[in-house]
């Protein structure tokens, strides 16, 4: 540290010795504020504050590091995060149109039940209304039967009754008697 000084003093008094002034004096400006100046170095080296500022960087840079690595583990955290959340977002997409699909399968199966039995029904009705329309038909047929054979019985009976006189009722009594008896035997 002495050699360090002494150096120190002869580089600055070289100049102010070629001037002529006398540099170490207290009266000289410079030779004080060099003096102050070597002290505080000294004061500084002496409490080894070069040391505990290299410490503090130290521990400053350790600090930011730390703060740098934990940053990075949470951008991993959060980016495994992000793609878990894009892969089940993936998930509930297919399985969102898997449902839709299964649904419209669903719906025209349902559609194409109904329509076969709206079908089968229309059939049914029809066959129905068919078989009304016969019975209604054989009946009206029926009914024309009956009614013209009653018209005509009526008509005969009429048309027997002008042509018929008594004899010729009385022989037609006796013949029909007659058979009646011959067939009875």
């Amino acid at each position: 540290m002495r050699i360090l000084l002494t150096a120190v003093l002869i580089a600055f008094a070289g100049p102010a010795l070629a001037a002529g002034e006398t540099f170490v004096s207290m009266a000289n400006t410079d030779f004080v504020v060099l003096i102050a100046f070597l002290i505080f170095l000294g004061v500084l080296l002496y409490f080894k504050v070069p040391g505990k500022v290299a410490e503090m960087l130290d521990k400053r840079s350790g600090g930011i590091q730390s703060e740098l690595d934990e940053a990075r583990s949470l951008r991993e955290e959060a980016q495994k995060l992000l793609a878990s959340y894009e892969r089940k977002q993936k998930e509930v997409h297919d399985q969102a149109d898997r449902i839709v699909a299964n649904a419209k399968e669903e719906a025209q199966t349902a559609a194409d039940m109904a329509k076969s039995e709206i079908e089968r029904s229309v059939e049914r009705r029809l066959a129905g209304a068919e078989d009304q329309i016969a019975s209604a038909r054989a009946a009206a047929i029926k009914d024309i039967r009956d009614q013209a054979i009653a018209v005509a019985t009526a008509a005969a009976a009429e048309v027997l009754s002008k042509q018929m006189d008594a004899q010729k009722s009385n022989a037609l009594i006796d013949s029909s008697i007659e058979t009646v008896g011959k067939k009875l035997h």
